[in-house]
């Protein structure tokens, strides 16, 4: 049986000197200007009995409230009557939409109260209070309120129809098999997780488009998307579905002109056709001119065209066109120095800034290449002012150890939230960071937020690797609380996952020596893979196809616009108004800071500017050093997370250790294997010695 991650509630879990009063409230619920009918609240009830009865063997009772402790659930117009003078500031400057799942918990004598606004906001506050007391953070008087920090927080699932995954490193599809759609109870439980966490949109199949996805859209399976489109709808989750751009060509119009008539009205008609089946979809994600996708550009219109036609048509229904900015010329001839990949998402966009209809969002990566250790933030944050936007990572780990290595990816999201654009801003500043962006509180949006590759499967713990259920829980909390730190983050994910398991003498010494441990690896993860794989930003060099395992050259002849341009002398790419001018892209300040060599930040260096071996970074040491150094410090970090982890063996369950250990294990050989591909290139190529005279092959 399959686990249920952060949600295994364990019998008498909460701290003993406050179970007899949550097992009082938790067994006795009043509720409040609430409808029991409501499928949300349906499913607000169904999980407080799953955690009572896993908890207490105790049932949940509606009553009346007679004064005795129980849990008070209530819909109010507002919730600035339950906040402290000093917390009204969480509300300033909240749209209506952010507020509606917006949720109130106080801890008080009388019992526990959650409040909120909506039916949805009451299911985010009763699972926050699970939680904080399932961690131990009941406390009399307290008080805990989180209003929603983006107004989008989805994840996309790159499943096919034959059950496999795109870049899936967890198992199989547990939506597809053998094009058949699976709805049963792990299709519920999944739900209950990511709604946990407060994701709000999920799109099910894998945004290449073929075969039987295309017909999704159809009668073939209106009947299944309907089934689960409520299923999530009753975690207050909407269903979205990556769609075919060139249907229309493939049934019956021959042509998928976003300016032609006969395309327009077909699409019109499928949108009404598909409402009025599946009335609770969100709407499509599309995925067009990429990588031989077809789109608007095989008939010379622009992408403002394409999506404004898909736009139109699901209009009336209140669906939303997800656009993905992810276009760019995937047939470049390596010889060519001046045609630059990373500059393909802005030279296709930027223009066409406050061309796009309303419910129209740009789904742009974090980076220009492709979800790398490490890359810049695209500059498509800061050129657009008039344009929705979500911002797309990758929790599923394409480049960073495909959950076979930890690569706990929350401190890479936070610094890319936190960069700044230098975008002029509502509030006449040019203070705007991409967080400011897509919570829209920079240009005053409510049609943007946060969306991830997930990282999900069929295996029985979801993730692959139990330790990258840290990203999937890290993305949810990050999009729903994005001032939340990446400590705060896993230090929750560590309680709800690992300290409800302990097996060996249940202490606090033991709890701490558990958290701690792996607090320290997911912490140190994502610099460590750093450190072994790619370096200063240059990314790629990793096997082709399948992206695991180093291959320096793999990429450097080929088609993708992926190069790395080592030779004899030096290495990187040119990317300053000398080079292929993306630095250009960029407001001021960052341009001139990325294009001057003495100012680039030096964990990017390589990706902006080509530089001789012997180039001394502010260190002291050269880059070749810095290389040769890093793989080793890096292969010797991921050894070091076997011997963390060994040491809290016996205090969590056998399985769960077992699991991990096995991982990291190979992770440790893994980053040997990186640490001896990657140094003896760059020894093979420049012919300079390791200053510490290691051995190099």
């Amino acid at each position: 049986m399959y686990k249920q991650l952060w949600l295994d509630y364990k019998k008498e879990e909460i701290s003993s000197d406050s179970v007899k009063v949550n097992k009082q409230c938790l067994t006795n619920i009043v509720l409040d200007s609430i409808d029991q009918d409501c499928v949300i609240i349906r499913s607000v009830m169904e999980e407080l009995q799953i955690a009572v009865k896993a908890m207490f063997l105790e049932s949940v009772k509606v009553g009346k409230d007679n004064g005795e402790p129980a849990l008070y659930l209530k819909k109010a117009s507002s919730l600035a009557a339950n906040l402290k003078v000093n917390e009204l500031t969480l509300l300033k400057g909240k749209s209506k939409a952010l507020m509606n799942e917006a949720y109130c918990i106080q801890m008080k004598e009388k019992g526990l109260f959650v409040t909120a606004q909506s039916d949805v906001g009451i299911l985010y506050g009763v699972y926050r209070l699970l939680a904080l007391l399932r961690q131990g953070k009941y406390q009399v008087n307290a008080t805990f309120t989180e209003v929603p920090s983006n107004p989008l927080r989805m994840l996309n699932h790159w499943d096919n129809m034959d059950g496999s995954i795109e870049r899936g490193y967890s198992g199989q599809s547990f939506f597809f098999e053998k094009e058949n759609v699976l709805v049963n109870e792990r299709t519920k439980d999944y739900a209950r997780l990511i709604a946990s966490i407060g994701i709000n949109g999920v799109v099910i199949n894998n945004v290449n488009v073929k075969g039987a996805a295309t017909e999704l859209i159809s009668t073939r399976y209106y009947q299944q998307m309907k089934e689960l489109s409520e299923i999530f709808g009753s975690y207050g989750i909407s269903l979205y579905l990556s769609i075919n751009y060139a249907m229309p060509c493939e049934y019956g119009c021959g042509s998928a002109d976003p300016l032609q008539e006969e395309v327009i009205l077909w699409w019109k008609r499928k949108c009404a056709e598909i409402y009025s089946r599946v009335p609770l979809l969100g709407g499509f994600l599309v995925k067009a001119d990429s990588e031989g996708r077809p789109g608007p550009f095989t008939y010379n219109r622009t992408q403002a065209d394409g999506a404004n036609m898909l736009a139109e048509a699901i209009n009336p229904y209140g669906g939303k066109i997800i656009w993905r900015c992810f276009v760019y010329n995937c047939q470049q001839d390596w010889r060519d120095m001046k045609t630059d990949r990373a500059r393909a998402g802005y030279d296709y966009f930027s223009a066409l800034d406050g061309q796009f209809a309303s419910n129209v969002i740009l789904q742009i990566k974090n980076g220009p290449m492709d979800f790398q250790v490490r890359e810049p933030v695209s500059p498509l944050f800061g050129g657009l002012s008039n344009t929705n936007q979500l911002l797309e990572v990758q929790i599923a780990q394409e480049y960073t150890g495909q959950q076979r290595h930890v690569c706990y990816l929350i401190p890479w999201f936070k610094k890319i939230l936190a960069h700044q654009t230098y975008l002029p801003n509502c509030e006449g500043t040019t203070q705007t960071s991409v967080a400011d962006i897509v919570t829209g509180k920079a240009l005053g949006q409510n049609a943007c937020g946060m969306v991830a590759v997930a990282n999900t499967g069929n295996d029985l713990n979801w993730t692959g690797h139990d330790l990258a259920a840290a990203n999937l829980y890290g993305f949810g909390r990050l999009a729903f609380q994005i001032e939340l730190s990446e400590k705060e983050i896993a230090t929750e994910w560590i309680g709800l996952t690992f300290i409800q398991t302990l097996t060996s003498g249940d202490t606090d010494e033991n709890h701490k020596k558990v958290t701690n441990t792996i607090m320290d690896i997911l912490m140190n993860s994502w610099t460590t893979y750093e450190l072994y794989s790619s370096p200063l930003g240059i990314g790629w060099m990793v096997t082709p196809n399948t992206h695991y395992g180093p291959d320096v050259d793999g990429y450097e002849y080929s088609r993708w616009g992926t190069y790395h341009r080592a030779d004899h002398l030096g290495i990187g790419i040119d990317r300053t108004p000398n080079g292929t001018g993306y630095t250009t892209q960029y407001r001021e300040p960052n341009s001139s800071m990325y294009a001057s060599v003495e100012t680039c930040p030096e964990e990017l260096i390589l990706f902006f500017h080509h530089l001789p071996y012997t180039y001394k970074l502010k260190s002291g040491k050269t880059i070749i050093q810095h290389i040769y150094d890093t793989h080793f410090e890096g292969a010797d970090s991921a050894k070091h997370f076997v011997e963390q982890w060994q040491k809290i063996e016996g205090l969590i369950s056998k399985e769960q250790y077992d699991r991990v250990l096995k991982r990291l294990e190979e992770q440790s050989i893994h980053a040997c294997e990186w640490r001896d591909v990657i140094n003896a290139y760059f020894y093979r190529k420049s012919g300079i010695e390791d200053q510490e005279h290691r051995k190099i092959y």
